[in-house]
């Protein structure tokens, strides 16, 4: 097959299925904005794409997201075009990741060609991240319907030209409508769960150089960034009250102070700092100094701080789930976590893991003590969650054979078969 990915950040979720594809003899490449040069990555022959044209000055708010995903499907189409008339290629296959805008035209340059999406979020004001946070509320809740709505376009757009879909969970599934639901598979990117393990020597070295290990009562928190979507603030709130209740625990917060998903927050200000100001006189500076942040850390370094946890705690809004969480239960890391629609699908209370009330923090400081105070407890929800991770979601024996079954299922189609 001659298969062809579209990711502005490539690899991103396609990280282990387009070099197995291309182990596999396929001609592979992929259109990228990553990289100013042509290249290979693993087999996989890279061409970049660059934004010629700046987005126009005095557009309508509402029309701003959309032609920043239109200009970046003109610079991706005009990349795909100069490979075709350069190369005479003509892929049998397009993978794409559309969340960008990047393959919104591919299918008026190659109509033959077998177009499948990653469809990772359907935008809706019900049951999902918007209005979510009362915290937050929206500066134009009156017209936020609308935003939404035209924010979609992007999304109802690409189904014009979509043969297939994949969606890593039910729940990301879900928040499609149902002229998509019957196109959609539910597979999950993978976890390694021969990498992402168990390790009772592990050891994490802190920027003080002290060192702890299991033996330690190590609590630990993870966001890619450190921001109110991924609960960072419930968990801040909540230090006072757990560095009190547990005198002798370490406490290790891993993220950036960038932003990744929701509202900036304001000028000049990060969200890591905004908590850290608002907690830091509740707190005494023996307790303080028992709180570790590390910033962006090696992947390694990642794993051996989850090897290491006695509880690990991840919140988030109705929204995508994280990789983290999957990890922390293939190394059998104790799971409190916020009993939201994502986390419900792979946590179950009292089994996988303890949920608790997204804005309780007082009761995430009990689930967090009940935990640590029970180390049989511990021992059988670590079990059970790795147990769950690597039947669901691993690699190599579920969620790559899955992945290609579907590239297969994708090519073995008359091009056009499913689209509207």
């Amino acid at each position: 097959m001659k298969i062809l990915f579209i990711h502005q950040n490539f690899p991103g979720q396609f990280k282990h299925l387009a070099p197995e594809l291309a182990a596999r003899g396929h001609d592979v490449r992929c259109i990228t904005l990553r990289v100013t040069e042509p290249g290979n990555w693993k087999g996989v022959q890279i061409y970049p794409y660059g934004i010629k044209r700046k987005p126009s000055q005095g557009l309508h708010p509402w029309l701003v997201d959309f032609e920043t995903k239109v200009l970046r499907a003109e610079a991706c189409f005009a990349a795909a075009r100069n490979l075709r008339d350069q190369e005479g290629y003509v892929p049998d296959v397009i993978v794409a990741h559309p969340g960008w805008g990047e393959p919104m035209f591919l299918r008026d340059l190659w109509p033959t060609a077998r177009i499948g999406l990653y469809s990772e979020l359907y935008y809706s004001l019900n049951d999902q991240d918007t209005d979510f946070d009362p915290e937050f509320p929206k500066a134009n809740a009156d017209t936020d319907s609308i935003r939404l709505r035209l924010k979609n376009l992007n999304n109802m757009i690409h189904r014009q030209s979509v043969d297939l879909c994949i969606s890593p969970t039910r729940f990301q599934a879900s928040t499609f409508p149902e002229e998509y639901q019957g196109i959609i598979s539910v597979i999950h990117d993978g976890i390694d769960t021969e990498v992402v393990r168990p390790n009772p020597d592990a050891q994490l070295t802190l920027p003080d150089g002290s060192v702890l290990s299991r033996e330690e009562e190590v609590i630990t928190f993870v966001n890619r960034n450190l921001e109110p979507y991924r609960g960072y603030h419930v968990f801040m709130r909540a230090l006072p009250e757990l560095l009190k209740r547990r005198p002798n625990a370490r406490v290790v917060i891993v993220g950036g102070d960038e932003v990744s998903y929701g509202s900036a927050p304001p000028k000049g200000q990060t969200w890591k700092q905004i908590y850290i100001d608002e907690v830091r006189g509740q707190i005494p500076t023996p307790n303080w100094e028992r709180v570790h942040f590390l910033g962006k850390v090696p992947y390694d370094q990642f794993l051996s701080m989850l090897q290491i946890s006695r509880a690990h705690v991840y919140l988030t809004y109705p929204f995508v789930l994280s990789w983290s969480l999957l990890e922390a239960m293939a190394i059998g890391a104790p799971i409190v976590a916020s009993d939201t629609a994502p986390v419900a699908e792979v946590i179950t209370h009292g089994e996988t893991g303890r949920l608790f009330p997204f804005f309780e923090k007082e009761q995430m400081v009990d689930e967090i003590c009940t935990v640590l105070e029970d180390p049989e407890m511990r021992a059988q929800m670590g079990k059970a969650s790795r147990e769950f991770a690597v039947t669901h979601y691993d690699l190599q024996t579920q969620c790559l054979p899955e992945q290609l079954a579907w590239i297969d299922k994708l090519h073995a189609m008359a091009p056009g078969a499913l689209r509207s």
